[in-house]
C-alpha cells in the first residue's frame, strides 16, 4: 500500500545545492556529493524524494523517467504548499519506494513520503506530526471470492502476498501463520492474486482500487474484502542528514498552519473529488 511516503518546520531557512549535473549522476556518486552539500540562507532549496508508483498520491508522471522529474499528485501538492508556508521551496524527486526510504536513512536526501510509522522503522527516521492523510490497508481478493468482512486474524493459514520495500504493520509482517509471499510491484501483486498464487493480497484502498479499476487486465476481477488497517502516512526525514530534524518541525508547524487557515481542507476536498474517495 507514500511512499514513500509515506505513507511529511521552524524558523531555519535552508537551502540544498543540487544542479542539473548532480541529478543525473549516479547513485553512487548522488551520495558523494549529497554528503557533502551544502546549505545557504539564500536559495531555501529543499531536496526530498517521493515514491514513483502509488497514484494518486505521488507517482511518475512519465513511467521509467529519470529522477530529475517531479511526481505528481495529492503528497506532492501537500509537501510542497506545507513546506512553502514556511519560506522552503522544494526539489523533489521520484525514486522506487525502497530506494526513496534508503535515500532518507543514509542522508542523501532529507526525507522521503508516503511512509508509515512501524515497530521496525520508527527510530530509523525524524517524523512530524500530525500525519499527512490516512489511508486504509485493504485486503483484496478474486471477485468470485465470497467471504465476509476479514481482518487479520482472518488471513491466518492463508497465501498473502504483499509489495516488497513498502512498509506494513508490524503485527502482520511478524506474524509466523500467516503464509507470506513477496512481489516487486503493486501490478505484479494482483497479477499473483488472479492467476491464484495466493488466496489475498494487501493494497491500500484508494491506490489499489484505482489500479484495478484503470487497467483492463484488472478491471472486474478483483476486490476489497476486508479491512488490515487504517495508516497514517508521513514524509520520513532523516536523521543523517544536518537539516533532518529542523525539516520535520518545519513540515509540522506547516501542516498545523494549513488546518488553521483551511487549506489543507480544500487542497483533500478537491482531491478526494478528483479520484472518487472512499
Amino acid at each position: 500500500m507514500f511512499a514513500c511516503y509515506l505513507h511529511r518546520a521552524v524558523s531555519i531557512a535552508v537551502c540544498l545545492a543540487f544542479s542539473t549535473g548532480l541529478l543525473a549522476q549516479t547513485p553512487a556518486e548522488f551520495s558523494a556529493t549529497s554528503a557533502t552539500a551544502s546549505f545557504s540562507n539564500d536559495k531555501k532549496t529543499l531536496v526530498l524524494a517521493g515514491e514513483d508508483d502509488w497514484s494518486p498520491y505521488s507517482a511518475a508522471e512519465k513511467p521509467g523517467a529519470d529522477t530529475d522529474s517531479s511526481p505528481v499528485g495529492f503528497s506532492v501538492d501537500l509537501v510542497r504548499a506545507a513546506l512553502a508556508s514556511q519560506g522552503i521551496q522544494v526539489k523533489i524527486i521520484n525514486v522506487p519506494f525502497a530506494r526513496c526510504m534508503l535515500y532518507a536513512k543514509s542522508g542523501q536526501v532529507a526525507g522521503c513520503f508516503n511512509a508509515t510509522i512501524t515497530d521496525d522503522n520508527r527510530a530509523d527516521y525524524v517524523w512530524h506530526q500530525p500525519a499527512m492523510f490516512e489511508e486504509e490497508l485493504s485486503i483484496f481478493a478474486r471477485a468470485d471470492a465470497d467471504v465476509p468482512e476479514l481482518r487479520l486474524a482472518d488471513l491466518r493459514g492463508k497465501r498473502v502476498a504483499y509489495t516488497n520495500g513498502y512498509t506494513y504493520p508490524s503485527e502482520f509482517m511478524h506474524d509466523s501463520r500467516i503464509l507470506k509471499s513477496v512481489a516487486v510491484s503493486d501490478a505484479a501483486l494482483i497479477r499473483m492474486l488472479l492467476a491464484k498464487r495466493v488466496d489475498y493480497i494487501l493494497l491500500n484502498r484508494t491506490p489499489g482500487g484505482m489500479r484495478i479499476n484503470n487497467t483492463p487486465e484488472f478491471k472486474g476481477r478483483a476486490k476489497r474484502v476486508g479491512l488490515l488497517s487504517m495508516d497514517g502516512f508521513w514524509v520520513a526525514f532523516s536523521k543523517q542528514h544536518p537539516q533532518g530534524e529542523s525539516l520535520a518541525q518545519a513540515f509540522s508547524a506547516g501542516l498545523a498552519q494549513m488546518r488553521r487557515d483551511g487549506s489543507y481542507q480544500r487542497l483533500q476536498d478537491e482531491f478526494r473529488k478528483r479520484v472518487h474517495y472512499r
